[in-house]
């Protein structure tokens, strides 16, 4: 069932077909224990969130009973898929040292409130399989003798040369170890306490296999694989991106499709640009999904210089990859802003910039050690709030915010799925106090917060908190009702001056809609070739469109415009049949009876969809407020009109 795809991994016949029985077994194994997950990839109305199972706290309760009650009540009408950060039994790191991939961490909550928590959102479980703790079952079975665990780690002489070695961190790469055997020195890619599985045991494969098919069976509807480059261990290279290490998640990926066809892949690549897309492989046979980790520095780099000249350059190099294949957009995650993802992008001079501004801005970077000895920068640590916005700055609050969602939009708009950090939907700023406490960079951007404080915010809404919150989740609940914005829309990149950001997102049937973002401070005009009507706002527009400081427009053509209380409809183009306009309503024709869905875009957000049926060969729609109508017939193609109050 596997033989090609282990062939391409290992070289010994009795291995290959060792591992292709008892991987086949497995995978029968869990097809009767699975639940089956639609055959759903995803579309416009899909957003994901990332957070820690403990990032909002309530006193005498399990985080994760908090964070689902705050995600019931505020989310689901906004995220879909919900990624909870490593929630198994850890010892460092915030999760990434896992003692047991099977359990959940006790202090956060029980398998139970997964299950539940994955029936109302698509869940995202962390497989942090490159490396366990030192604490695990896996390390102190290998430290005793135990025949279960040999070579379950990579021991090496100490004076190894390992010169070639990537390093993400300033650390040595080989740490020792007391084992019934003395002193060993194994491979640790990150940390002491994180040492690398070593995937060339069979049995490895074999146990992680078994491991990720039971997160299926708990719910999972798609997976994470962290620092997934660094899987499979070569000396002499630089044990990044090997072959070997694609051919293994292919292999993951092929088990997942055997099992459960509806589930996803996400690879974590924080690398430079071009090697971060080979992680699709042939077009999602692969992971279906990559973080789009370049978008996050370059936007902020746009939003800094007031000049969208780099990330238009860069951004008009991706596109489409396939409907199987799309990006995860994120600004923020749980860790840092990565630079690597620049390389060859910025100058040198403008990545200095950014790690200078962050450090000024209560900020830090974290570097990277090169094969060559030399440091480099890997990743700003600092809220992205905080990096756009100095937190001494003095500007006033509302021109921070303004500027603050302009880049949380931009990922709205860009070809992909919009990767939210709890903290950015959050408005959340630098966590100094955290930085303290721990010691690590990181900890500024994983702050944890007591429910019943931001609730508190979150009610007054001249907060900062009130105001990203319910701003961010409007523009997604407008976002999801534009098929425009589907993942699998095309993009083309517009050059409308370097102020501007601006794209145009179309479906194949002809469903598009243009984004243009002002990155400056000051106001800004700009001329398409036609107007439009902005959803955002709901204003018409003719073809020279102006944009406030940091403001954006989402473009769509409509058919016709109703003035309320019941004015003449001004129409753009003489709409054909089915539709006819009279002063108050929408008439709508059809030959037969057929039922259709009606949707409104207005202040409030995308409204709940309604049904209605034609009969007798026509139904009346008539208007009942301000805002964006979407019909959609069973049969025939999707109609918008905008209701809108008569001038003063």
């Amino acid at each position: 069932m596997f033989e090609q795809r282990l062939a391409a991994i290992y070289d010994n016949e009795a291995t290959i077909a060792y591992l292709d029985t008892l991987l086949t077994e497995l995978v029968n194994r869990y097809k009767e224990r699975v639940p089956v997950l639609p055959q759903r990839m995803w579309d416009q109305t899909d957003a994901l969130l990332i957070s820690y199972g403990d990032s909002l706290l309530k006193e005498g309760e399990a985080p994760l009973a908090t964070f689902a009650e705050f995600a019931e009540t505020h989310l689901r009408d906004a995220i879909t898929f919900i990624h909870l950060l490593p929630f198994y039994p850890w010892s460092s790191d915030d999760g990434f040292a896992v003692k047991d991939f099977r359990a959940v961490n006790p202090d956060l909550g029980t398998w139970d409130q997964i299950v539940s928590l994955g029936k109302r959102f698509r869940l995202v479980f962390d497989a942090v399989i490159n490396h366990v703790s030192e604490s695990s079952l896996y390390m102190q079975g290998y430290r005793a003798g135990d025949p279960a665990y040999r070579d379950f780690f990579i021991a090496l002489p100490p004076d190894t040369d390992t010169s070639s070695v990537l390093r993400t961190r300033n650390l040595p790469l080989l740490h020792d170890y007391e084992t019934c055997r003395g002193t060993e020195w194994l491979w640790t890619t990150f940390s002491r306490d994180q040492l690398d599985l070593n995937f060339r045991n069979p049995d490895v494969l074999l146990e992680i296999a078994d491991v990720l098919l039971g997160y299926l069976e708990k719910g999972a509807a798609m997976i994470r694989l962290d620092a997934i480059p660094y899987l499979w261990k070569q000396l002499g290279t630089s044990c990044a991106h090997l072959p070997q290490t694609h051919e293994l998640i292919k292999l993951i990926h092929d088990l997942y499709q055997a099992v459960s066809p509806g589930s996803l892949l996400l690879t974590e690549t924080n690398v430079p640009h071009h090697e971060n897309v080979a992680y699709f492989g042939e077009k999602g046979d692969e992971a279906q999904m990559i973080y789009n980790f370049s978008l996050a520095p370059l936007i902020a780099h746009a939003l800094i210089r007031g000049d969208a000249t780099v990330l238009s350059s860069w951004a008009s190099q991706v596109g489409y990859v396939g409907d199987h294949a799309t990006y995860l957009n994120i600004t923020a995650t749980h860790d840092g802003i990565g630079m690597r993802p620049t390389e060859g992008i910025l100058p040198e001079a403008e990545r200095q910039m950014m790690c200078d501004l962050a450090k000024a801005r209560g900020g830090d970077i974290t570097g990277k050690r090169n094969s060559d000895g030399s440091i480099s920068v890997y990743e700003l640590n600092i809220t992205y709030f905080d990096l756009l916005n100095d937190p001494a700055g003095g500007e006033p609050l509302e021109l921070q915010i303004e500027r603050f969602l302009l880049s949380q939009t931009i990922p709205l708009s860009f070809i992909g799925i919009p990767g939210i950090y709890i903290h950015s939907l959050l408005g959340s700023r630098n966590d100094t106090r955290g930085v303290q406490a721990t010691g690590r960079a990181r900890s500024i951007n994983r702050e944890q917060l007591h429910v019943e404080e931001l609730e508190s915010e979150l009610a007054r809404p001249e907060s900062l908190r009130a105001k990203v919150f319910n701003e961010y989740k409007r523009r997604l609940a407008i976002r999801a009702g534009e098929p425009g914005f589907s993942p699998n829309a095309r993009q083309e990149i517009l050059d409308l001056g370097p102020e501007v950001f601006a794209l145009r997102r179309e479906l194949a049937q002809g469903k598009s809609v243009t984004a243009v973002h002002n990155v400056t401070d000051q106001p800004v005009e700009v001329r398409l070739d036609e107007g439009g009507h902005d959803l955002l706002s709901g204003e018409r527009l003719g073809s020279t469109v102006k944009l406030a400081p940091y403001h954006v427009r989402w473009l769509v053509a409509l058919l016709a415009v109703f003035l309320l209380p019941f004015a003449r409809a001004a129409q753009n183009d003489a709409p054909k049949s089915p539709y006819h306009f009279t002063d108050e309503t929408v008439k709508l024709v059809l030959p037969r009876a057929t039922r259709y869905t009606l949707r409104v875009i207005s202040d409030a957000g995308l409204s709940g969809e309604t049904h209605g049926a034609v009969s007798n060969g026509s139904a009346q729609l008539k208007p009942t407020g301000e805002g964006i109508y979407i019909v959609k017939p069973d049969t025939g193609d999707e109609v918008r009109f905008l209701a809108m109050a008569p001038p003063p």
